[in-house]
């Protein structure tokens, strides 16, 4: 299975930017760790600050690719043309986000791309990528009492 990680702005600087809210890793430090986590998964990785590079991407892989985990950072809160992208596709997006969007600021707690998406990760640090990936592998965690 082809899955696309897309990250969007301000996401090239994980593990400096802001490490109480986003932790101290760079997802270039992360991915390895997911691939090697799931081997039934061809997992790719895409990194843009610019809106138009992921609705392109999104266009790309929309209609031959498996799935696709996508943290659109500030775009999430503002852009009705990347929730269109995701709309207009056929590959199915989780949306995740490193933060617990509902403990921050009232304008982060509304996601324009949600309701586009087939669920929503967020709180979970870098780990709510390996959740998204789950939902795409089919696997369970083996923890008693725990469902993806």
């Amino acid at each position: 299975m082809q899955i696309l990680i897309l990250n969007g702005p301000n996401l090239n600087l994980l593990g400096q930017r802001e490490p109480g809210i986003y932790g101290t890793r760079s997802f270039d430090d992360y991915l390895p760790e997911l691939q090697e986590a799931f081997p039934n998964l061809t997992i790719e990785y895409f990194q843009s600050n610019h809106e138009g590079e992921l609705i392109d991407k999104l266009h790309e892989i929309g209609f031959t690719y498996h799935g696709a985990v996508l943290n659109a950072g500030g775009y999430t809160h503002t852009s009705v043309a990347l929730a269109d992208a995701i709309a207009a596709i056929n590959t199915p997006v989780v949306e995740v986000h490193l933060s617990n969007l509902h403990a921050r600021e009232e304008f982060r707690q509304k996601s324009l791309i949600g309701k586009n998406c087939v669920g929503s990760i967020a709180g979970f640090k870098l780990d709510s990528y390996k959740l998204a990936l789950y939902y795409f592998d089919g696997l369970r965690p083996k923890r008693v009492g725990f469902r993806v």
